[in-house]
């Protein structure tokens, strides 16, 4: 599949038929995360691959009662360690969240080109979801994303976005 197909029919999935992922399709997907371009190659992500249905339904109610997420056969959740060192300036600490978040596309969009749906989630609670998963201080939840075979017609073109003349400027803000 064309990367631009992949990009332009990428869509959040909120419903998953519970057929496992083979571990090839799996690896390849995790494969592109880990290959993603960070801050000064630091690669500050860690991801949870989240089998156990108890677990599943805990985050799901950990991300606002949205439970769709259980019925996908994997959750992943992102982690990022926390950057002692203003990278960025006024990012700080917490700039790994752009790392992680490069990654996280890296992982969705590759999971489209395997026929696989993913669902962004970034409503979540960060404390609760390090206690359960027993995620380090030092470390914090950046997404969770659940993925699996989507439940009827997934992927399709973009609906109503903004024109490109409204997002670009040249030279200066306008």
């Amino acid at each position: 599949m064309d990367f631009y197909e992949v990009a332009r029919t990428r869509r959040s999935v909120r419903s998953y038929t519970p057929d496992p992922i083979p571990d090839d399709v799996l690896n390849r997907v995790l494969d592109l995360a880990r290959v993603a371009p960070s801050g000064s190659n630091r690669q500050p992500w860690k991801f949870i691959l989240v089998k156990d249905e108890n677990i599943k339904a805990k985050l799901a109610q950990l991300c606002g009662g949205q439970t769709f997420i259980v019925e996908a056969p994997l959750v992943i959740v992102a982690c990022g360690e926390n950057i002692h060192h203003n990278r960025g300036e006024y990012m700080g600490d917490m700039s790994m969240l752009v790392d992680v978040s490069i990654a996280v596309d890296h992982l969705t969009l590759a999971a489209r080109s395997e026929g696989l749906g993913t669902c962004w989630i970034g409503m979540f609670n960060n404390e609760p979801v390090k206690k359960l998963l027993q995620i380090p201080e030092d470390v914090n939840v950046a997404a969770i994303v659940p993925i699996g075979y989507p439940r009827g017609k997934a992927f399709k073109e973009p609906g109503k976005r903004k024109k490109l003349s409204e997002i670009i400027s040249v030279d200066i803000y306008q």
